[in-house]
């Protein structure tokens, strides 16, 4: 999406075997595989640290062990986890909860959904910062769905929502659950993860995944309880200038 939107402040360097680019304080880079083990990565991600701000972060996915050596040589410490989940689309039952209607987005849902969103991820780096013409190019992204956008109504405001992606005919995602933490410890989260897991179910997808942090133990309850297991972890990176 940030392709499509324009990348902002940027710099790219690019040599035949691979490319850093510098988005602002993220680092993404890339080599071909066999031109790895040549000190290529190295080079490029050197380069890019030379003009960066005083902090890069950079995402190992999959937490590749040649990542994790490069990681270390440039002086890159791991401070965030990001856990894959996955399950089977087997069907699974949807708990009620008293007062609330489970229902598909409505245009005029939005700003509660933001809302709603501020409150419950007001500490996640990128989730948290969400806001009318963000939820606008999610919608506008050709996999949007409304009726895969599902919300908590609770008659006078939204308690949370489950909003779900569906990569392909096979796959599902549960792309992101939120409520409100004002109404938390009635069982939403649960109810609306079922409920979004069903949807998915019904389009015919054969698996869902879902990413959650490493250190959110509420939730990877709850996602083991409904049949998610761990199967990758992804890491990020990040440099303090005058670390070694």
């Amino acid at each position: 999406m940030s392709l499509r939107h324009g990348l902002g402040d940027h710099s790219l360097w690019v040599v035949d075997a691979g490319f850093a680019l510098l988005r602002g304080a993220d680092l993404d880079l890339a080599v071909a595989p066999d031109a790895r083990g040549h000190g290529v990565g190295t080079a490029l991600a050197e380069a890019a640290l030379t003009g960066a701000s005083d902090r890069v972060t950079a995402w190992s996915h999959a937490d590749h062990p040649a990542a994790a050596a490069l990681a270390r040589r440039l002086g890159f410490e791991p401070e965030r986890a990001l856990w894959v989940m996955r399950r089977d689309a087997a069907p699974v039952e949807v708990p009620a909860v008293d007062g609330v209607t489970i229902r598909g987005y409505r245009p005029d849902d939005a700003a509660e959904v933001v809302r709603v969103n501020a409150a419950a991820f007001a500490h996640h780096p990128e989730q948290g910062s969400m806001d009318a013409a963000n939820l606008a190019e999610r919608m506008a992204e050709p996999w949007f769905d409304p009726a895969g956008l599902l919300v908590a109504d609770a008659g006078d405001k939204l308690w949370g929502f489950h909003w779900t992606k569906q990569h392909s005919d096979v796959l599902g995602e549960v792309y992101v659950v939120g409520v409100d933490p004002a109404a938390q410890g009635r069982g939403l989260g649960r109810a609306l993860t079922a409920a979004g897991l069903a949807h998915l179910a019904g389009l015919g997808v054969r698996e869902i995944i879902l990413y959650v942090e490493s250190d959110n133990t509420p939730a990877i309850a709850t996602y083991s309880h409904l049949g998610f297991a761990h199967t990758e972890t992804h890491v990020q990176y990040a440099h303090t200038r005058g670390s070694p």
